[in-house]
Protein backbone atom coordinates (compact mmCIF):
# COMPACT_ATOMS: atom_id res chain seq x y z
CA UNK A 1 0.00 0.00 0.00
CA UNK A 2 2.78 2.28 0.73
CA UNK A 3 4.54 1.70 -2.70
CA UNK A 4 1.15 2.22 -4.50
CA UNK A 5 0.25 5.60 -2.06
CA UNK A 6 4.32 7.24 -3.23
CA UNK A 7 2.86 6.08 -7.00
CA UNK A 8 -0.11 7.96 -6.69
CA UNK A 9 1.65 10.84 -4.82
CA UNK A 10 4.23 11.29 -6.77
CA UNK A 11 2.16 10.56 -10.57
CA UNK A 12 -0.61 12.90 -9.34
CA UNK A 13 2.36 15.52 -7.71
CA UNK A 14 3.18 15.77 -11.56
CA UNK A 15 0.22 16.21 -13.10
CA UNK A 16 -1.27 18.37 -10.10
CA UNK A 17 2.31 20.60 -10.79
CA UNK A 18 1.74 20.86 -14.70
CA UNK A 19 -1.61 22.21 -13.92
CA UNK A 20 -0.95 24.59 -11.85
CA UNK A 21 1.33 25.80 -14.33
CA UNK A 22 -0.90 25.62 -16.83
CA UNK A 23 -3.82 27.78 -14.82
CA UNK A 24 -1.64 30.28 -13.50
CA UNK A 25 0.45 31.50 -15.97
CA UNK A 26 -2.94 31.71 -18.06
CA UNK A 27 -4.67 33.74 -15.10
CA UNK A 28 -1.09 35.79 -14.71
CA UNK A 29 -1.23 36.76 -18.23
CA UNK A 30 -4.80 37.47 -18.28
CA UNK A 31 -6.34 34.34 -20.53
CA UNK A 32 -8.93 32.88 -17.96
CA UNK A 33 -11.01 32.47 -20.67
CA UNK A 34 -8.88 29.81 -21.80
CA UNK A 35 -8.93 27.95 -18.89
CA UNK A 36 -12.22 26.22 -19.96
CA UNK A 37 -9.45 24.08 -22.26
CA UNK A 38 -7.37 23.17 -19.36
CA UNK A 39 -9.85 21.45 -17.41
CA UNK A 40 -10.98 19.93 -20.82
CA UNK A 41 -7.99 18.42 -21.53
CA UNK A 42 -7.85 17.24 -17.67
CA UNK A 43 -10.93 16.07 -17.86
CA UNK A 44 -10.06 13.59 -21.21
CA UNK A 45 -6.88 12.59 -19.33
CA UNK A 46 -9.39 11.38 -16.47
CA UNK A 47 -11.50 9.53 -18.58
CA UNK A 48 -8.75 7.94 -20.76
CA UNK A 49 -6.77 7.00 -18.04
CA UNK A 50 -9.76 5.32 -16.17
CA UNK A 51 -11.32 3.05 -19.48
CA UNK A 52 -7.35 2.33 -19.86
CA UNK A 53 -7.08 0.66 -16.02
CA UNK A 54 -10.78 -0.79 -17.15
CA UNK A 55 -9.51 -2.55 -20.25
CA UNK A 56 -6.29 -3.89 -18.60
CA UNK A 57 -8.81 -5.13 -15.48
CA UNK A 58 -11.56 -6.71 -17.28
CA UNK A 59 -10.10 -7.22 -20.80
CA UNK A 60 -7.93 -10.57 -20.18
CA UNK A 61 -10.80 -12.56 -18.41
CA UNK A 62 -11.59 -14.50 -20.87
CA UNK A 63 -8.09 -15.70 -21.38
CA UNK A 64 -6.25 -19.22 -20.41
CA UNK A 65 -4.07 -19.52 -17.55
CA UNK A 66 -1.10 -18.81 -19.48
CA UNK A 67 -2.06 -16.41 -21.49
CA UNK A 68 -3.39 -14.01 -18.42
CA UNK A 69 0.06 -14.49 -16.80
CA UNK A 70 1.79 -13.83 -20.60
CA UNK A 71 -0.17 -10.71 -20.46
CA UNK A 72 0.57 -9.80 -16.90
CA UNK A 73 4.27 -9.88 -17.01
CA UNK A 74 4.17 -8.34 -20.03
CA UNK A 75 2.49 -5.81 -19.04
CA UNK A 76 4.26 -5.56 -15.62
CA UNK A 77 7.50 -4.98 -18.03
CA UNK A 78 6.00 -2.16 -19.97
CA UNK A 79 5.07 -0.70 -16.74
CA UNK A 80 8.59 -0.72 -15.17
CA UNK A 81 9.83 1.02 -18.96
CA UNK A 82 7.48 3.31 -18.38
CA UNK A 83 8.33 4.53 -14.80
CA UNK A 84 11.87 3.82 -15.66
CA UNK A 85 11.73 6.83 -18.67
CA UNK A 86 9.45 9.05 -15.99
CA UNK A 87 12.22 8.68 -13.06
CA UNK A 88 14.67 9.87 -15.25
CA UNK A 89 12.87 12.45 -17.22
CA UNK A 90 11.90 14.22 -13.76
CA UNK A 91 15.81 14.27 -12.74
CA UNK A 92 16.69 16.01 -15.90
CA UNK A 93 13.41 18.39 -16.23
CA UNK A 94 12.93 19.08 -12.62
CA UNK A 95 14.88 22.86 -13.31
CA UNK A 96 13.26 23.53 -16.22
CA UNK A 97 10.11 22.58 -15.87
CA UNK A 98 7.86 25.32 -15.70
CA UNK A 99 9.94 27.40 -18.29
CA UNK A 100 9.17 24.50 -20.87
CA UNK A 101 5.65 24.12 -20.18
CA UNK A 102 5.03 28.09 -20.29
CA UNK A 103 6.72 28.17 -23.85
CA UNK A 104 3.87 25.24 -24.75
CA UNK A 105 1.21 27.47 -23.59
CA UNK A 106 2.02 30.17 -25.41
CA UNK A 107 2.59 28.56 -28.42
CA UNK A 108 -0.68 26.46 -27.86
CA UNK A 109 -2.87 29.79 -27.40
CA UNK A 110 -1.88 31.33 -30.73
CA UNK A 111 -2.61 28.33 -32.43
CA UNK A 112 -5.90 26.17 -33.10
CA UNK A 113 -8.47 26.22 -30.41
CA UNK A 114 -7.85 22.71 -29.21
CA UNK A 115 -4.04 23.04 -28.69
CA UNK A 116 -4.28 24.05 -25.19
CA UNK A 117 -6.90 21.15 -24.24
CA UNK A 118 -4.34 18.39 -26.15
CA UNK A 119 -1.30 19.97 -24.19
CA UNK A 120 -3.04 19.47 -20.84
CA UNK A 121 -4.94 15.95 -21.96
CA UNK A 122 -0.89 14.94 -22.89
CA UNK A 123 0.79 16.37 -19.94
CA UNK A 124 -1.86 14.80 -17.74
CA UNK A 125 -2.68 11.90 -19.34
CA UNK A 126 0.47 10.30 -19.26
CA UNK A 127 0.92 10.49 -15.64
CA UNK A 128 -3.02 8.91 -15.59
CA UNK A 129 -1.74 5.95 -17.92
CA UNK A 130 1.31 5.11 -16.29
CA UNK A 131 -0.48 5.07 -12.91
CA UNK A 132 -3.17 2.58 -14.40
CA UNK A 133 -0.46 0.21 -15.52
CA UNK A 134 1.74 0.42 -12.15
CA UNK A 135 -1.38 -0.04 -10.29
CA UNK A 136 -3.13 -3.12 -12.62
CA UNK A 137 0.51 -4.47 -11.85
CA UNK A 138 0.19 -4.14 -8.22
CA UNK A 139 -3.52 -5.75 -8.15
CA UNK A 140 -2.45 -8.65 -10.45
CA UNK A 141 0.07 -9.20 -7.11
CA UNK A 142 -2.46 -9.28 -4.85
CA UNK A 143 -4.73 -11.32 -6.29
CA UNK A 144 -2.27 -14.06 -7.17
CA UNK A 145 -1.11 -13.71 -3.20
CA UNK A 146 -4.81 -14.13 -2.52
CA UNK A 147 -4.30 -10.51 -0.86
CA UNK A 148 -6.91 -7.59 -0.51
CA UNK A 149 -7.00 -5.67 -4.27
CA UNK A 150 -8.28 -2.99 -2.53
CA UNK A 151 -5.16 -1.97 -0.70
CA UNK A 152 -2.85 -1.10 -3.87
CA UNK A 153 -6.12 1.13 -4.93
CA UNK A 154 -6.56 2.29 -1.67
CA UNK A 155 -3.17 3.61 -1.49
CA UNK A 156 -3.17 4.87 -4.41
CA UNK A 157 -6.42 7.04 -4.09
CA UNK A 158 -4.42 8.61 -1.10
CA UNK A 159 -1.41 9.77 -2.76
CA UNK A 160 -3.63 11.04 -5.59
CA UNK A 161 -5.86 13.00 -3.06
CA UNK A 162 -2.75 14.37 -1.26
CA UNK A 163 -1.23 15.30 -4.47
CA UNK A 164 -4.73 17.37 -5.43
CA UNK A 165 -4.05 19.42 -2.26
CA UNK A 166 -0.77 19.87 -2.88
CA UNK A 167 -1.40 21.24 -6.35
CA UNK A 168 -4.20 23.50 -5.14
CA UNK A 169 -1.20 25.01 -2.06
CA UNK A 170 0.67 25.01 -5.34
CA UNK A 171 -1.51 27.24 -6.64
CA UNK A 172 -2.27 29.88 -4.29
CA UNK A 173 1.51 30.19 -2.87
CA UNK A 174 1.08 28.58 0.33
CA UNK A 175 3.79 25.90 0.09
CA UNK A 176 7.14 25.56 -1.47
CA UNK A 177 8.86 22.23 -2.83
CA UNK A 178 12.02 21.75 -3.78
CA UNK A 179 11.64 19.38 -6.48
CA UNK A 180 15.16 18.10 -7.04
CA UNK A 181 15.24 16.79 -3.85
CA UNK A 182 11.88 15.48 -3.69
CA UNK A 183 12.15 13.80 -7.23
CA UNK A 184 15.66 12.48 -5.55
CA UNK A 185 14.48 10.52 -2.86
CA UNK A 186 11.30 9.03 -4.74
CA UNK A 187 13.54 8.65 -7.62
CA UNK A 188 15.73 6.09 -5.47
CA UNK A 189 12.55 4.58 -4.11
CA UNK A 190 10.71 3.91 -6.75
CA UNK A 191 13.76 1.88 -8.80
CA UNK A 192 13.68 -0.21 -5.91
CA UNK A 193 9.93 -0.50 -6.36
CA UNK A 194 10.76 -1.44 -9.91
CA UNK A 195 12.59 -3.82 -9.55
CA UNK A 196 10.00 -5.47 -7.47
CA UNK A 197 7.32 -5.16 -10.18
CA UNK A 198 10.12 -6.39 -13.15
CA UNK A 199 10.63 -9.24 -10.52
CA UNK A 200 7.00 -10.27 -10.63
CA UNK A 201 6.59 -9.65 -14.02
CA UNK A 202 9.60 -12.28 -14.75
CA UNK A 203 7.24 -14.83 -12.50
CA UNK A 204 4.75 -14.21 -14.79
CA UNK A 205 6.54 -15.34 -17.40
CA UNK A 206 8.03 -18.14 -16.12
CA UNK A 207 4.14 -19.38 -14.69
CA UNK A 208 3.46 -18.85 -18.20
CA UNK A 209 5.83 -21.18 -19.37
CA UNK A 210 7.68 -18.66 -21.61
CA UNK A 211 10.85 -18.25 -19.12
CA UNK A 212 12.41 -21.22 -17.84
CA UNK A 213 13.17 -21.54 -14.01
CA UNK A 214 10.25 -21.53 -12.38
CA UNK A 215 11.02 -24.31 -9.70
CA UNK A 216 14.54 -23.44 -9.30
CA UNK A 217 15.12 -21.19 -6.68
CA UNK A 218 17.76 -18.77 -5.93
CA UNK A 219 16.89 -18.98 -1.78
CA UNK A 220 13.76 -19.79 0.00
CA UNK A 221 13.63 -17.64 3.27
CA UNK A 222 9.64 -18.32 3.85
CA UNK A 223 10.77 -20.18 7.37
CA UNK A 224 12.12 -16.66 8.45
CA UNK A 225 9.53 -14.46 6.48
CA UNK A 226 6.40 -15.90 6.07
CA UNK A 227 4.14 -14.42 3.18
CA UNK A 228 1.22 -14.28 6.02
CA UNK A 229 3.08 -12.40 8.44
CA UNK A 230 2.46 -8.68 8.74
CA UNK A 231 6.19 -8.06 7.70
CA UNK A 232 6.32 -10.45 4.78
CA UNK A 233 3.02 -8.58 3.59
CA UNK A 234 4.38 -5.65 3.92
CA UNK A 235 7.60 -6.19 2.02
CA UNK A 236 5.93 -8.12 -0.53
CA UNK A 237 3.34 -4.78 -0.74
CA UNK A 238 6.05 -1.94 -0.80
CA UNK A 239 8.46 -4.12 -3.08
CA UNK A 240 7.12 -7.45 -4.05
CA UNK A 241 9.50 -9.04 -2.13
CA UNK A 242 9.12 -13.09 -2.94
CA UNK A 243 10.13 -15.13 0.33
CA UNK A 244 10.89 -17.84 -2.40
CA UNK A 245 12.60 -16.38 -6.02
CA UNK A 246 13.60 -18.11 -8.00
CA UNK A 247 17.09 -17.29 -10.30
CA UNK A 248 15.94 -15.64 -12.93
CA UNK A 249 14.14 -13.44 -10.85
CA UNK A 250 16.49 -12.27 -8.85
CA UNK A 251 18.43 -12.10 -11.79
CA UNK A 252 16.37 -9.79 -13.49
CA UNK A 253 16.18 -7.07 -9.89
CA UNK A 254 19.94 -7.37 -10.56
CA UNK A 255 20.33 -6.35 -13.87
CA UNK A 256 18.14 -3.76 -13.80
CA UNK A 257 18.32 -2.05 -10.23
CA UNK A 258 22.20 -1.91 -9.85
CA UNK A 259 22.52 -0.09 -13.35
CA UNK A 260 19.35 1.97 -13.13
CA UNK A 261 20.03 3.39 -9.90
CA UNK A 262 23.59 3.95 -10.57
CA UNK A 263 22.54 5.58 -13.77
CA UNK A 264 19.84 7.66 -11.90
CA UNK A 265 22.69 8.94 -9.05
CA UNK A 266 25.07 9.66 -11.87
CA UNK A 267 22.48 12.21 -13.49
CA UNK A 268 21.25 13.60 -10.35
CA UNK A 269 25.52 14.41 -9.26
CA UNK A 270 25.84 15.76 -12.92
CA UNK A 271 23.10 18.56 -12.91
CA UNK A 272 24.46 22.01 -13.10
CA UNK A 273 25.16 23.30 -9.65
CA UNK A 274 25.66 26.40 -10.49
CA UNK A 275 22.85 28.45 -8.31
CA UNK A 276 21.13 31.63 -10.79
CA UNK A 277 17.76 32.46 -10.95
CA UNK A 278 17.49 30.53 -14.47
CA UNK A 279 19.83 27.86 -13.23
CA UNK A 280 18.46 27.26 -9.46
CA UNK A 281 16.51 23.77 -8.41
CA UNK A 282 12.86 24.49 -9.47
CA UNK A 283 10.35 25.22 -6.83
CA UNK A 284 6.73 24.86 -6.91
CA UNK A 285 6.58 28.78 -6.10
CA UNK A 286 8.57 29.52 -9.03
CA UNK A 287 5.69 28.35 -11.12
CA UNK A 288 3.50 31.19 -10.69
Amino acid sequence: MVANLLIGLREGLEAALVVSILVAYLVKSDRRHLLGRIWLGVALAVVISLGFGALLTYGPKGLTFEAQELIGGGLSIIAVGFVTVMIFWMASAARGLSGELRGKIDDAAEGHPWALVLVAALAVGREGLETALFLWAATQAATRDQSSTAAPLLGAAIGIAVAIVLGWLMYVGALKINLSRFFLVTGIFLIIVAGGVLSYGVHDLQEARVLPGLHTLAFDVSHLIPADSWYGTLLKGVFNFSPATTVVELVAWLAYVIPVLTLFLIKINNRPARRTPAMAPQTVGDAS
